[in-house]
C-alpha cells in the first residue's frame, strides 16, 4: 500500500505547478537547499531498503537536477559507510548550480564516477537508485539510456526512483519509449499525476511522498487530489430509525436492448444493494424479462415507462442501450429531464455522434455525470483513444468543461474531473476490473448514492473509490484478480459502504 492512500486526501500537482512551488519556496527558503533535502530524505529511505545488506549501491545520475539529487544520495550513503558506485551520464560544466555543487560535494567526499554501467547483469548490487531523469523529461529515451533502463529492469535488483521513474511522463503517466520499473519511488514536495495513472502505477511500485519541509497547499492551492477512503466516509448520513423505502430515493435505469439485458440488470442490482429505495429498470428490447429471478426486488418496465416517471431521484442511461433509433430517442428524452442524470456506455457513444444531444447536455440545469472509458471519451472529444490516454487528466478536464458535467475517465487511476477545473485520481482497483459488466455496476452504484441524496460530484468520487476498493477486497479474498465478476463487486461494495458509514 502506498503512502499516497493516507487521509486527508493528498494534493496532486502537475509539473508546471511543481516548478511554481519551487520558485515560491525559494523566496524564503532557509538552508539546506531543496536538492539537499531531497537527497537526504531519499538516502534515509535507501538505508531502510538495503537494511543489513553488504552489497554495494548503484546510483545512476543523469545530466540534470535529478542527477544532482542522486549525487546527494550517494554522498550520504557513503558517509554512513555504504559502498556506492555512481554512473554519471552528463557533463559537469553543463549542470545547474545546485547539481554542480552536489557533484563537487560527492567528489570531495572521496566519491568517484563512471560513465558506463559496471556489470552486465548488475546482480551484485543490493539497490539501484534511479536519478537519471525527473519531471522535466519530454522526449523519448533512446540509445544508451534505453539500454541502461532495459538492463536495470532486467537485473532483478530492487530500484528506488528519485521523484519519478526515469522515462515516465510526470503529467500523463505515459512511458516515453522506455521507463524504469521501480520497486519504490520517493517523490518530492507532492504527488504528480503521472505517478498515479496510466503506466505510472506499474512503474512506480510503492510511492513515498516527502514534502521537504514545504507546505505546498499553503503556497499554491492544488487543483488535483487523491481519491481515497475519505471520499466514502461522509457521502451519506446514518439512517434514522424512522425510515421507509421512499426515504432513500428512486433510481431509473434505462438500457437493456436486445441481447444486452444483463447490463441493465447489473446496474439495477448495484443501485439496489448500495441503498436506493426503489429501482425501476427500463428495457429497450422486445425480449426483455418480466422478472429478475436473482433480484426480484427490481421493478422491470419498458423504457418509455421509466422515462415518463415523475418521481425519479436519479436516472441512469446507457447500460446495454445500443445505438438504435429507439436508443437515440431515450437519450434525447433523458437529457430533457430536470433530474440528476448519469450517462454511460452507448448513451455516450450516441452523444459523440449527434451534435444536438451534445447541446442538450450542455444546456441542462440539473446535474449531469459522464462515465466514459478512453474510447468513449475519444468519441466525445472527437479525437483518438491514444490522444486521450496520452494525457488522461487533460482529457477528463476537457470533457467536464465541454459538456458541463462531472466526469469519471475510467482506467488505471480513474480521473474524476469537474467543470470547475478540479480533478481527483483514484488509487483503488486492480486488473480484476477488466471484466464484463464492471462499468454497469459502477453506474448503478453511482445512481444509488445520488438517489439517497449524495451530491452528484461527491457521489462520483465515492462510487469510483468504492468500485475499486471492492475489487481490491475480492483480490485479497481470492488471492489475485483472475475471474472477478461484476456481481461480486456489487456485494463487496455494499459491505465496504456499510463498514465505512457504520464501522465505529
Amino acid at each position: 500500500m502506498s503512502d499516497a492512500t493516507s487521509s486527508p486526501p493528498l494534493p496532486i500537482y502537475r509539473s508546471e505547478e511543481v516548478r511554481k512551488l519551487e520558485a515560491l519556496a525559494q523566496a524564503d527558503l532557509q538552508p539546506p537547499s531543496l536538492m539537499q533535502r531531497a537527497g537526504e530524505t531519499a538516502a534515509d529511505l535507501a538505508r531502510e531498503l538495503i537494511a543489513d545488506s553488504r552489497k554495494p549501491v548503484l546510483v545512476l545520475a543523469g545530466p540534470g537536477n535529478n542527477g544532482g539529487d542522486g549525487f546527494v544520495v550517494a554522498r550520504h550513503l557513503r558517509l554512513s559507510w555504504h559502498k556506492v558506485h555512481v554512473v554519471f551520464s552528463g557533463d559537469r560544466s553543463k549542470l545547474s548550480e545546485d547539481a554542480g555543487q552536489a557533484f563537487d560535494a560527492w567528489r570531495a567526499a572521496g566519491g568517484d564516477t563512471a560513465t558506463e554501467l559496471p556489470d552486465p547483469s548488475l546482480a551484485g548490487f543490493g539497490l539501484i537508485v534511479d536519478g537519471l531523469f525527473g519531471i522535466g523529461l519530454e522526449r523519448e529515451l533512446s540509445g544508451r539510456y534505453a539500454d541502461w533502463v532495459g538492463r536495470v529492469n532486467g537485473s532483478g535488483v530492487s530500484v528506488l526512483a528519485l521523484d519519478i521513474p526515469s522515462g515516465l511522463h510526470a503529467d500523463s503517466g505515459r512511458i516515453l519509449g522506455w521507463a524504469v520499473r521501480a520497486r519504490h519511488t520517493v517523490t518530492f514536495i507532492a504527488l504528480k499525476p503521472g505517478l498515479l495513472t496510466l503506466d505510472g502505477p506499474d512503474c512506480c511500485g510503492r510511492i513515498h511522498v516527502r514534502d521537504l519541509g514545504l507546505d505546498a497547499q499553503a503556497l499554491l492551492a492544488p487543483r488535483g487530489r487523491v481519491i481515497g477512503e475519505d471520499a466514502v466516509h461522509t457521502i451519506l448520513p446514518r439512517r434514522p430509525l424512522n425510515s421507509h423505502k421512499g426515504t432513500f430515493g428512486n433510481v431509473g435505469i434505462v438500457g437493456g436492448a436486445a441481447g444486452m439485458t444483463g447490463a441493465a440488470l447489473l446496474a439495477g442490482r448495484a443501485a439496489l444493494k448500495l441503498g436506493a429505495g426503489r429501482i425501476y429498470v427500463g428495457f429497450l428490447g422486445t425480449d426483455s424479462p418480466r422478472l429478475d429471478v436473482l433480484q426480484p426486488e427490481l421493478m422491470l418496465r419498458a423504457a418509455p415507462e421509466v422515462l415518463a416517471m415523475q418521481d425519479l431521484s436519479c436516472l441512469v442511461l446507457g447500460p446495454g442501450l445500443s445505438q438504435s433509433v429507439t436508443a437515440y430517442d431515450a437519450v434525447r428524452h433523458g437529457l430533457e429531464l430536470a433530474k440528476p442524470l448519469v450517462l454511460d456506455a452507448d448513451a455516450l457513444n450516441l452523444m459523440g455522434t449527434h451534435a444536438e444531444l451534445v447541446e442538450s447536455c450542455r444546456s441542462r440545469s440539473a446535474p449531469t455525470v459522464l462515465t466514459p472509458h478512453p474510447a468513449e471519451a475519444a468519441r466525445l472529444l472527437h479525437t483518438t483513444t491514444a490522444s486521450v490516454q496520452g494525457n488522461r487528466v487533460s482529457a477528463a478536464l476537457a470533457l467536464a468543461e465541454s459538456y458541463r458535467a462531472s466526469v469519471a475517465l475510467k482506467g488505471v487511476g480513474t480521473v474524476v474531473a469537474s467543470a470547475s477545473g478540479n480533478y481527483g485520481i483514484n488509487r483503488s482497483g486492480n486488473p480484476g476490473l477488466a471484466s464484463a459488466g464492471m462499468g454497469d455496476v459502477l453506474s448503478g452504484i453511482l445512481g444509488g448514492l445520488i438517489a439517497q441524496g449524495a451530491e452528484p460530484e461527491a457521489a462520483l468520487a465515492a462510487a469510483v473509490h468504492l468500485h475499486g476498493a471492492a475489487a481490491d477486497r475480492l483480490y485479497q479474498d481470492h488471492g489475485g484478480p483472475i475471474g472477478l465478476t461484476a456481481s461480486e463487486v456489487t456485494d463487496a461494495a455494499r459491505t465496504l459502504l456499510n463498514r465505512s458509514l457504520y464501522g465505529d
